[in-house]
């Protein structure tokens, strides 16, 4: 009898292929420790910040534009320097990154779901669903995710008051990534099912009366669920990165909420004024993030790829 407890799945996976291949690439490893420690310093930025960037009381403007605290008229309490408006560029880049990862996990998870159902209907169904679902999938293809993302963004910000805006900013940054990025989910599930639905569990499940909608969830989709892992870890990297832009172009988080992207857009104001660590910085995290998002993302594919084991 298998060992169910948390012990005996632990020790399964230690076993697997999966852990295997893990400890053999070097270069996962260091993406994945990259990963975990920006992911720690977003979760618990309140409480490792040196400072709290947000707090107007707390910031002294004599304290603004200091350089790096190695380089000449650094101040040890300020390790990356401050900004024009005397916030500290470690604390801020932890708040910015803590509503970066935010908005990537929720954009994918919706994206996620969405075309993971859509997909599931439209291969298991067929027919005129099928065909409606895939000529709307084929006309979000037609056009850069970045402008429908930005026509999401703006047919949103129309709706919403003018006073509502910077509150419900979040929102609409997950919903404009989400709703551009389903159709990579409904395609891959789409032609997985349709694979699927031919199967021998499939007929008899079929044959015994069970219903659709449990075939559906219960026998196909735990088997169309890797490709869908895979496509979620690379696609949290573009969301991200659809998030930094579309904040750097002035219509994502605004000042008061900064993401990785809004210190970016705000810094290079200020990058040929000698104030390069206020966009340098923030950059470069955003860019070991996305890297090891996508590194990840790499080894992920491979790994559960049965023909390159």
């Amino acid at each position: 009898m298998s060992d169910t407890s948390f012990t005996g799945r632990l020790r399964r996976f230690a076993d697997s292929d999966l852990f295997y291949s893990f400890r053999r690439s070097k270069t996962t490893i260091i993406a994945a420790a990259a990963l975990v420690l920006l992911f720690v310093t977003a979760v618990f930025a309140p409480q490792i910040a040196p400072h709290n960037p947000f707090d107007i009381a707390g910031l002294n403007l004599l304290d603004s534009e200091l350089p790096p605290s190695w380089m000449e008229g650094g101040n040890p309490a300020y390790w990356l320097g401050t900004d024009t408006q005397a916030r500290d560029v470690v604390s801020s880049i932890f708040y910015g990154l803590r509503i970066s990862l935010f908005v990537g996990f929720a954009s994918v998870l919706l994206a996620a779901v969405l075309g993971v159902f859509l997909g599931l209907v439209g291969g298991f169904v067929g027919g005129f669903v099928d065909a409606v679902i895939m000529r709307v999938a084929d006309v979000l293809l037609s056009f850069p995710a970045i402008l429908v993302a930005l026509l999401i963004n703006g047919v949103m910000r129309g709706i919403l008051p003018a006073n509502q805006h910077e509150g419900a900013a979040i929102v609409v940054l997950v919903l404009a990534i989400g709703l551009t990025n389903w159709v990579q989910f409904a395609r891959t599930v789409r032609g997985s099912t349709l694979v699927e639905r031919q199967r021998e569990y499939v007929q008899a499940a079929r044959t015994i009366g069970v219903g659709r909608v449990r075939i559906m969830l219960t026998h196909i989709l735990p088997n169309v669920l890797g490709p869908v892992l895979v496509i979620a870890t690379i696609n949290l990297g573009m969301a991200v990165l659809t998030e930094a832009t579309l904040s750097f172009l002035g219509v994502g988080m605004p000042p008061t909420q900064p993401s990785l992207g809004t210190l970016i857009r705000v810094g290079n104001e200020y990058l040929f004024s000698g104030i390069w660590w206020v966009v340098i910085f923030p950059s470069a995290t955003l860019a070991v993030l996305v890297l090891a998002v996508n590194l990840i993302g790499d080894w992920l594919r491979d790994a559960l790829n049965p023909k390159l084991r």
